[in-house]
């Protein structure tokens, strides 16, 4: 067999070169592959043999559709972009002072935030295994660590238990949640309760693994109900913390097993062991929006048209068009030989134009989905000062869910929390209220959190409401079943593919996006190349 493969690689080597190479000796497992990037070869001028560049026009200037159009650039492509937003990105947004948002209800935000001060209201976080890193670095965009996973964030409960209203920090959670899992299984194992499904030895070594996760105590002969016994240890903090002399430490006591169960606070890990949420993760020095300026850059600003809302796109005999209103509200029509329609697709479902009843019928089908965001600027970094939190997440029941503290900025006079990320009713209720109001009904839940001095020192706020962002009109959408509509809007409407996250298994990330644009590119160059 050893020698099969050397004669086989060999062979590859010398028809496809060192590329071709490479992905053969990570599909027999002898080179690393990297995990959930598809591979992409960008298009060349030279694969058209000669032939003029065809024209291409993008809907939308979102991640796909600036992906799609510098990926194209790469083959000598004629791209336009027609952008409604005076800005790229799409939900790859940044709001910074000086920024104003009128949403679909006519309220109108000016961002107040300090120089330096930003919230990302829609992406806000790369796992390191997704493509918009290898993005970030083909452009030159710097990026820093993202705090998601902080053992001194916290878990807050509501509900009809004793650690209702307790704020619990993540390491304290996680020891008192794995001790008294380990004791229990510890127990069970000792006495025999698992010997139909574990040998002499799987036995021995699964105590010894349990000890060692749960912090354990020893086996006491003769007396099962003391024997592994999980009493807290250090895992969960210190009363008194280890210092100096004869200062050794008080760990802080465990709460009862009861009340920990009650509570579900062990829910909350298995967020973690997600494929996409596990640390590290990544973020643009300066807000996420770097990647979609940096993308739009490399476009070209000349190919690149905002402020452009997009009205109707039909297919013709040879090619397609697109009408459009520019800035002065007059109409016009764009003919090119081919379109990638990234619009959310409920938008693209209202375009006019002859695209065919079951692609309108299958961009109708996914659920979109409700999500609120309120960044809140303090000029004093009390989440640092008062409660020692640099980066990371406080999860909650509350209708905040998610409250992320900055992963930049560190001992600065000022810094900006998320004080919600939430979604669905709790999302649909803070978007009911005004801006002042969400603000105020947030403050109130980080009081309930961290005390008094989350309510003291806002230097100011912006909150958003996705539902009712203009041109967006929801967050991303939910497929509950990916055969049929999705499998329709997989394949060209005769000259117009469709692009976005929600045409990937990556929904709501730009890795989404970007692979779902590369796979269309690639679709699209060889059916120009094959022509």
């Amino acid at each position: 067999m050893r020698q099969t493969r050397r004669q086989f690689l060999r062979a590859v080597g010398v028809t496809g070169g060192a590329g071709a190479l490479y992905g053969a000796m990570g599909a027999l497992g002898l080179a690393p592959v990297a995990a959930d990037t598809p591979t992409f070869v960008p298009p060349r001028p030279g694969d058209l043999g000669g032939r003029p560049a065809r024209s291409v026009v993008i809907l939308g200037a979102g991640m796909a559709g600036l992906t799609a159009a510098y990926e194209l650039r790469k083959g000598g492509y004629d791209v336009t972009v027609l952008e409604a937003r005076r800005r790229p990105g799409g939900r790859n947004w940044t709001v910074r002072g000086g920024d104003t948002e009128t949403d679909l209800k006519g309220e109108r935000q000016t961002a107040g935030f300090s120089r330096g001060e930003y919230l990302n209201a829609g992406a806000a976080r790369i796992p390191q295994h997704h493509v918009t890193l290898d993005y970030c670095r083909e452009l030159g965009v710097p990026i820093e660590v993202f705090a998601g996973t902080n053992a001194d964030g916290y878990l807050y409960q509501v509900g009809d238990h004793d650690l209702s209203g307790v704020p619990v920090r993540h390491r304290a959670a996680r020891a008192d949640v794995y001790g008294y899992v380990s004791e229990l299984l510890s127990k069970a194992t000792d006495q025999g309760a698992l010997d139909a499904y574990l040998t002499g030895e799987d036995r021995e070594a699964l105590l010894a693994f349990l000890r060692l996760f749960g912090d354990l105590g020893p086996k006491v002969d003769g007396d099962p109900a003391a024997s592994f016994r999980y009493t807290g240890t250090g895992r969960r903090g210190y009363e008194i913390p280890p210092g100096a002399g004869t200062q050794e430490g008080t760990p802080l006591p465990p709460h009862p097993l009861s009340d920990v169960l009650a509570s579900r606070i062990g829910y909350y890990f298995s967020l973690e062991l997600r494929w996409e949420q596990a640390m590290m993760m990544y973020q643009p020095v300066g807000g996420m929006d770097r990647i979609a300026h940096a993308l739009a850059d490399a476009v070209g600003n000349q190919h690149v048209h905002y402020g452009t809302e997009i009205r109707a796109v039909r297919n013709t005999t040879d090619g397609v068009e697109v009408d459009h209103t520019g800035r002065d509200g007059r109409m016009r029509t764009l003919t090119a030989d081919f379109a990638i329609c990234t619009l959310p697709p409920g938008i693209a479902a209202r375009l006019s134009g002859n695209l065919p009843t079951e692609v309108r019928d299958a961009l109708r089908t996914p659920e979109v989905l409700d999500v609120g965001k309120l960044g809140v600027e303090y000029s004093r970094r009390w989440w640092e000062l008062d409660h020692r939190i640099y980066g990371g997440i406080t999860s909650t029941n509350t209708d905040l869910l998610n409250v992320w503290y900055p992963s930049h900025g560190f001992h600065g006079p000022r810094g900006t929390l998320l004080g919600y990320y939430n979604e669905g009713p709790y999302a649909a209720d803070y978007g009911e209220l005004r801006h002042p109001q969400r603000l105020s009904r947030a403050l109130d839940r980080l009081t309930d959190i961290h005390g008094e001095s989350a309510a003291r020192d806002v230097a100011s706020a912006f909150s958003v409401h996705w539902t009712d962002i203009r041109h967006s009109e929801g967050a991303w959408v939910m497929w509950s079943s990916r055969e049929g509509a999705y499998e329709r809007l997989l394949e060209p409407a005769g000259r117009v593919y469709f692009a976005g996250d929600y045409l990937s298994h990556a929904n709501a990330w730009q890795h989404g996006a970007m692979v779902s644009a590369r796979s269309v590119v690639e679709a699209l160059h060889a059916r120009v190349a094959s022509s």
